[in-house]
């Protein structure tokens, strides 16, 4: 065969690579069908180096946050019905007990009526006390006693138990991305660990004999490698850990070897450069000798970057990019990043969009999607988007609001009916503000449902007599109301609810933790203590953690809550009645896909499991 023949032949085995165009579309979806499903390998860090991962498994809390009830700022622990009657004109004296509270310290004292505590911010609560008297609002009048001008309403100043965090709680779901504030929430229930998705390890090589790499003296005809530089800082970016190789000429023996090397340390391959029809581009010939099955794409319906080649080879990705800067970033972003986050277990990236007019025209090709750079400018009615030719831009994230909001009674069971629209990549924010505090959000349509456990005493039945115009119930759970209190406490053991609330009333130093206003526990509560009202009546955490919390603690002696909470809590537990823990719907929204992912998570055989298994029985 003559040079001329050679010539020819091998002319036409680069002008094959062309002939089947993909469009931007077939070519996402023929990659990513090659690739996933796939794994996900875990890895456990030190909260210090897991910056930036995504999280392999869901978190628990293990305790709760914070894990007493404390002061919020310096003052003095009161108990509120001391100074119901305070006023500028009729100060009320309390004195001081010998001792002081400060961050660490705990309280050896209890607040009897007329004393207070001196206490720092942070400190705990002391037996007796339900809220906290700013030193600002004081008067010292000698012999260790104050004067205060004001009222103290209960729970003023104080942060409950569990208020942040509660312990059973989902703290943070898998796929969630640990930035400062998930450390934050981690470090504060002292886990000093987490499973994450190990980072996938990227090899970046540069082709082409006209690079040299920075720092170096530029020969005649050559140009800087800026790809290698711009490709990995992407990778790093977006979840992987790139590790740069250098340049490599464009010699098919030495290029083989240094792709075969780097697939074999490393989890996925990006080469820029060596993609077009010119003789010398031979990558693209290589990749069908590194293994099955080979390349997916090879010239995508894109400008810039229709030389675009996307190969998979033994389950690894391996990407040639264009060897034009402006080219290989945007089919980078474009293309490789949804596959590079989807590898590290991150999220897809949200990035901003406007709406802005073109003052001139931008001729485009027919049959291509074409990407334009531009520079945003403010107009009279409006932005305005000029091109700005190739060189480099910023995309802007925004900010995403829930998918799914949830406002009303507080339960350890709703993390389990929600885990799977979490793992579905779905936000989902609940409020608890108890059972009447839902029901008026769903009527003023601020939120998509509410959790209500109410019992209606005319109906003798739960939650239905409650709804209003515009919602409709969706049976939930079932959950096992009682009293909670600490093991071998005689005062209680062996007594069913009414004896051990008439037992726990007999004794003046029986101290109880009740539940906030609004709240289902707290009509329960009322209902047994028939118009008493004991000690520790006024104090009013809003969550079951928090009442389990302070009974735990000593700083009550019984308390209000779920079986699931006091168990977790190893404390004793009389059964009182099991409740219906159902959720009002707002009807305008029922045909929501987040709502109906919703409601089909609740009826699932893993939801029903789940709860049944943490101590709940589903309707």
């Amino acid at each position: 065969m003559s040079q001329n023949q050679q010539t020819r032949s091998r002319g036409s085995v680069d002008q094959d690579q062309f002939l089947t165009i993909l469009s931007r579309e077939d070519a996402i979806e023929r990659f990513q069908a090659a690739l996933f499903p796939r794994p996900l390998p875990g890895e456990l860090r030190r909260l210090a180096d897991a910056l930036g991962c995504a999280l392999a498994e869901d978190v628990v809390a293990r305790i709760d946050v914070p894990p007493f009830d404390r002061s919020n700022v310096d003052g003095f622990a009161v108990r509120s019905a001391d100074l119901a009657r305070a006023a500028e004109t009729s100060p009320v004296r309390l004195v001081l007990n010998d001792e002081v509270i400060a961050c660490g310290f705990a309280p050896s004292r209890p607040v009897l009526s007329g004393t207070a505590t001196p206490i720092a911010t942070g400190g705990p609560l002391p037996r007796g006390a339900d809220a906290i008297v700013m030193v600002e609002h004081t008067q010292p009048t000698g012999n260790r006693s104050i004067e205060v001008r004001r009222a103290a309403s209960p729970g003023q100043f104080v942060s409950y138990a569990g208020s942040d965090i509660a312990r059973g709680e989902a703290l943070l779901r898998a796929g969630t991305v640990i930035g400062s504030r998930e450390v934050g929430m981690l470090a504060a229930c002292g886990i000093a660990q987490v499973q994450v998705v190990r980072k996938p390890r990227v090899a970046v090589l540069s082709t082409g004999d006209e690079l040299v790499e920075p720092g170096q003296a530029l020969r005649p005809a050559a140009i800087y490698d800026t790809n290698g530089a711009i490709v990995a800082a992407a990778i790093d970016e977006n979840g992987g850990e790139a590790n740069f190789l250098g340049a490599v000429a464009d010699n098919e023996a030495a290029l083989e070897a240094a792709m075969r090397q780097a697939l074999s340390g490393h989890d996925m391959l990006v080469l820029s450069g060596g993609t077009s029809k010119g003789a010398g581009d031979v990558s693209h010939r290589i990749i069908a000798r590194l293994g099955p099955p080979g390349i997916i794409a090879h010239g995508v319906a894109l400008k810039p970057g229709k030389p675009l080649c996307l190969a998979v080879c033994e389950n690894k990705p391996v990407v040639i990019l264009p060897g034009f800067p402006t080219s290989a970033m945007f089919t980078f972003h474009d293309m490789i990043v949804p596959v590079l986050r989807r590898m590290a277990g991150l999220p897809p990236r949200t990035d901003a969009k406007v709406t802005a007019k073109l003052p001139v025209r931008i001729a485009s090709e027919l049959g291509r999607i074409e990407f334009v750079m531009v520079s945003l400018v403010e107009g009279a009615d409006g932005l305005i988007a000029y091109p700005s030719g190739k060189g480099s831009g910023a995309i802007t994230p925004h900010v995403r609001v829930p998918d799914l909001v949830i406002v009303g009674s507080h339960c350890t069971g709703l993390d389990l009916v929600t885990a799977p629209l979490a793992r579905a990549g779905l936000t989902v924010r609940s409020i608890a503000v108890g059972s009447l505090g839902g029901l008026a959000a769903a009527k003023r349509g601020e939120c998509d449902l509410a959790p209500i456990h109410l019992f209606d005493e005319k109906t003798e039945t739960y939650n239905t007599p409650h709804l209003g115009e515009g919602l409709e119930l969706v049976p939930g759970w079932r959950r096992m109301q009682g009293i909670v209190f600490r093991k071998g406490d005689k005062r209680f053991e062996g007594l069913d609810a009414e004896a051990a609330v008439r037992a726990a009333l007999a004794d003046q130093g029986c101290i109880m933790v009740n539940r906030n206003q609004g709240a289902g526990t707290r009509i329960l509560i009322d209902r047994l203590l028939g118009g008493a009202r004991p000690e520790g009546y006024w104090n009013q955490p809003r969550s079951h953690n928090a009442v389990a919390a302070a009974v735990a603690q000593c700083r009550a002696d019984w308390g209000m809550t779920i079986a699931p909470v006091a168990h977790a809590s190893d404390l004793g537990f009389i059964p009182l009645a099991e409740e219906h823990y159902d959720f009002a719907l707002v009807t305008a929204r029922k045909n929501r896909p987040v709502v109906k992912a919703f409601l089909d998570a609740l009826v699932s055989d893993e939801a029903r499991a789940a709860l049944v298994s943490a101590g709940f029985r589903p309707a």
